[in-house]
């Protein structure tokens, strides 16, 4: 079982965890248990952690992955041994308990077809975004929590040649991607070693050769180095950015990247996500249908969302 190496001490969810249709398991701070199945989430009435266990369990299982977790470091990010992914929150950060979010990852297996069997996109979606990875288009997804990006991302990453060497880089390994040259780095900000951080690693990473770039998600001012990376000829990356709409994520890129573009104004930082980025994928969580509600590009849309860059707004130099 892929989770034996934390079930000892999570005994209360242990049918959860076990499930094979179960995607994410939450205990929230007031010890109420919800699950998301099928894009639906659950309460669990039934289910409980005594006093403190809770807080003792995860103690031991951060201690068991090399991780740092206590009133000073009281954030903990981890990946399970299947990949799935473990988040924890103690107090004083949350009160009065802990809370725990596990992301399994039950599409992982996941191909192109059944993407469009579950409705997640249509046909000629699929062969629109599978043809722009193969041609080595640069593309962003964007969506909101628990909308798909991720196994979306997974499923389209299968498009890239063979022989094209692929960089992950993630805060918390979740990407699966099933090709013969990849590498997989993570972000270490929560350990008892010295801390590495997203821009850091991508900036290491850039020194190894790659083909193609793929960054799990874009938080923070890794947004620049991402832009830069973009810029100086590494095609056909993929990204993903928290965002309600395919406007709002070229907004939000700027804006992250804006951090570390000392002082550039917004409008020229917005003009170089147009020029770096040629499709914007936005998918949707719609009462549990995961589905891709957009696909343009960057040009399209910032004239979509009422934006407009810098450079496109300039009259032609012939005065037309």
């Amino acid at each position: 079982m892929s989770f034996d190496i934390i079930i000892p001490f999570l005994k209360p969810i242990e049918h959860l965890l076990s499930s094979q249709t179960i995607s994410e398991i939450m205990v929230n701070p007031d010890g109420s248990v919800w699950m998301e199945e099928k894009g639906r989430i659950v309460f669990q009435p039934d289910i409980q952690f005594e006093d403190g266990a809770l807080l003792t369990s995860l103690e031991v299982i951060a201690n068991r992955f090399g991780k740092k977790l206590d009133a000073d470091s009281p954030i903990l990010n981890l990946r399970l041994p299947d990949g799935s992914r473990m988040a924890a929150l103690i107090p004083p950060v949350v009160n009065p308990q802990p809370m725990i979010t596990i992301r399994k990852f039950t599409s992982r297996g996941f191909t192109m077809d059944d993407l469009i069997e579950r409705r997640m996109l249509t046909a000629d979606q699929g062969e629109q975004l599978s043809d722009a990875i193969r041609r080595g288009d640069n593309l962003l997804i964007s969506g909101g929590t628990g909308a798909g990006k991720t196994t979306l991302t997974n499923v389209i990453a299968g498009f890239i040649p063979d022989n094209d060497r692929i960089l992950i880089l993630e805060d918390v390994a979740e990407l699966y991607i099933k090709k013969q040259h990849v590498i997989s780095a993570e972000a270490q900000l929560d350990t008892h070693k010295s801390q590495i951080g997203f821009s850091d690693l991508l900036k290491a990473a850039l020194r190894h050769r790659p083909d193609r770039i793929i960054v799990g998600e874009i938080r923070g001012p890794e947004a620049r180095v991402f832009l830069d990376a973009l810029n100086t000829g590494h095609r056909g990356s993929l990204s993903t950015i928290h965002a309600n709409s395919a406007g709002d994520a070229l907004r939000r890129l700027a804006q992250l990247a804006m951090r570390g573009s000392g002082g550039v104004p917004l409008s020229e930082v917005m003009e170089e996500c147009r020029c770096s980025i040629d499709l914007v994928t936005h998918v949707a969580n719609q009462d549990g249908w995961r589905h891709v509600t957009e696909i343009r590009t960057a040009n399209e849309t910032l004239i979509a969302s009422g934006t407009k860059s810098f450079r496109l707004s300039q009259p032609h130099s012939d005065g037309s």
